[in-house]
């Protein structure tokens, strides 16, 4: 390398180690995750009778295939008012990105696990009638989940 060239990588050089501390700094890492982070809302109405099911489906198998395909599980309830309870599941993922949750399911619709499982679980009709997803990004004075 010429003289030239070394000086004029001078100014980049100096970013490295504002890098390596932003990296392994936890607030500041969890600072710049958290602006690209997208929240998914999934609320899911079971057909009737299916939400023992469903629930059962979650636990023991769509939860991990959602970790296999990047999805980070955040928390998962079912309501205890009707008109909804015996018949809701209602969970949050987050995912990296728009782009990532994109990816993300494109890959977990198609992993031959995952169609294994959906299929077995409605060998007597389907679980779900319908879903509604919205996705979500944290506001300024919300701390990252």
């Amino acid at each position: 390398m010429d003289r030239r060239n070394l000086l004029q990588s001078l100014p980049g050089l100096a970013l490295i180690p504002a890098a390596i501390w932003a990296a392994a700094d936890p607030e500041t890492a969890e600072a710049a995750r958290s602006k690209t982070t997208v929240y998914e809302l999934r609320v899911y109405h079971a057909n009737e009778g299916k939400l023992d099911d469903l629930i059962k489906r979650f636990r023991d198998h769509t939860r991990s295939l959602f970790e296999k395909h990047g999805m980070k599980n955040v928390a998962y309830w079912t309501p205890l008012d009707d008109p909804a309870k015996g018949k809701t599941l209602i969970y949050i993922l987050a995912h990296p990105s728009r782009e990532a949750a994109a990816a993300n399911w494109k890959a977990f619709q198609a992993d031959p696990d995952w169609v294994k499982v959906r299929d077995a679980s409605e060998v007597n009709g389907k679980l779900v009638d319908h879903v509604d997803s919205t996705y979500m990004v944290l506001t300024d004075f919300s701390k990252a989940i």
